[in-house]
């Protein structure tokens, strides 16, 4: 029998019920949203064009050039968003490289000083306090603030400080690259940041890192690269090293396959206190069979004693690189066994890339629409 309310018969005023509850939570999202966060991205970011969410929206704002040697804000301010990227990952290959560089193109030593020992801000340049500021709190808190993105937002505008969080981004990328393979400089090249150094006895001496050397075939007619826009590594050394070694994500994803992959991206998520990315790939883990135990795991940073040999050594190696930027020679020998070195190599730079993207969410705030936070954090 059906029961009449007003003129509606129950099962219709049901689902009318029921399909005003997205709406409903989408706009209790809204009304709770920081007041610098548009309600229609959920971001810091007014809409460009529809379809993209998340980093790739983000990106849509930036200038989509070559950041580092191209930007409007200067070659001196590029480098040292590079290497405030470099100071707060404790990464001294990536910081000496790029020290040398920022000298070169007039960046104030006094300004690198003050980001290597961590110095107050005071006495620098409005722009040099402002990309010194947003570095420390993404990659030191895991937030930015309100009122240090809107300085920076009045000093560089939408595009370029859209740029900066990129280009940070994209290095904080690179940095858990060295990390994790132990990256060190060249025999007779000086080490500028300071930091404790025991000479490691699990790398190459002719790499100088975890992955031996792979030398680069140099092209038939060579022409010699444009001052400031040639590599900084020394041959057989850094990222571009690194990525040799590797055969990219379709061929990881065909060797690992979907489940491992996404525990890769909550690993990453997790380590970075990234709301966003954890709480949108949950869901996918799930689906991709990745078992609720182990992302509670994750999720509560529990002890992997216990795990499959490649779900404990893929957690504890992003656990080291991301949490203490060092990986020790045991947990990377772990990964390596577990995974070999193709396939290692090819899942840190999956993690590096999620790395980056989770930079650019970090600082422009990019809230969940209408989804519960899944992960236990303010």
């Amino acid at each position: 029998m059906r029961v009449l309310i007003g003129a509606f018969y129950l099962p219709f005023a049901v689902s009318l019920i029921l399909a005003a509850a997205p709406a409903q939570e989408t706009q209790n999202a809204q009304a709770a949203l920081p007041k610098d966060v548009y309600p229609e991205t959920f971001s810091r970011l007014q809409q460009i064009r529809g379809g993209l969410e998340g980093a790739a929206a983000i990106r849509l704002h930036g200038s989509q050039g070559n950041v580092r040697f191209q930007s409007s804000v200067g070659r001196d301010l590029t480098e040292l968003a590079i290497l405030t990227t470099a100071r707060e990952h404790d990464q001294p290959y990536e910081w000496s490289l790029h020290e040398m560089e920022a000298i070169a193109v007039g960046l104030d030593p006094a300004v690198i000083d003050v980001v290597r020992h961590r110095k107050p801000l005071s006495g620098i340049g409005q722009k040099e306090s402002a990309v010194v500021q947003v570095g420390r709190e993404i990659f030191g808190k895991h937030k930015l603030s309100s009122e240090t993105y809107a300085r920076a937002l009045k000093i560089f505008g939408e595009r370029d400080l859209v740029d900066l969080a990129d280009l940070m981004g994209n290095y904080a990328g690179t940095s858990a690259r060295l990390t994790v393979f132990n990256q060190h400089m060249p025999p007779g090249w000086k080490q500028f940041l300071p930091l404790p150094f025991t000479p490691p006895d699990d790398i190459h001496p002719d790499s100088r890192s975890r992955l031996p050397l792979i030398q680069r075939p140099t092209p038939a007619s060579a022409t010699p690269p444009a001052l400031y826009s040639r590599p900084l590594a020394p041959e057989g050394t850094g990222p571009a090293h690194i990525r040799r070694h590797g055969a990219g994500l379709k061929s990881l994803e065909a060797s690992v396959g979907r489940r491992l992959m996404e525990l890769a991206i909550l690993v990453t998520a997790r380590e970075h206190d990234a709301q966003y990315e954890w709480t949108m790939t949950e869901p996918a883990a799930l689906k991709d069979s990745l078992e609720p135990a182990i992302i509670d795991l994750v999720r509560l940073r529990k002890p992997v004693a216990g795990l499959a040999e490649k779900d404990a050594a893929l957690i504890e190696i992003g656990r080291e690189a991301f949490g203490k930027h060092l990986v020790s020679a045991e947990t990377y020998a772990r990964a390596l066994k577990a995974f070999g070195e193709r396939d290692l190599v090819d899942m840190v730079d999956f993690m590096a890339q999620h790395t980056a993207d989770g930079v650019l969410l970090t600082a422009f705030d990019q809230q969940l629409s209408n989804q519960q936070p899944l992960l236990p954090i303010q």
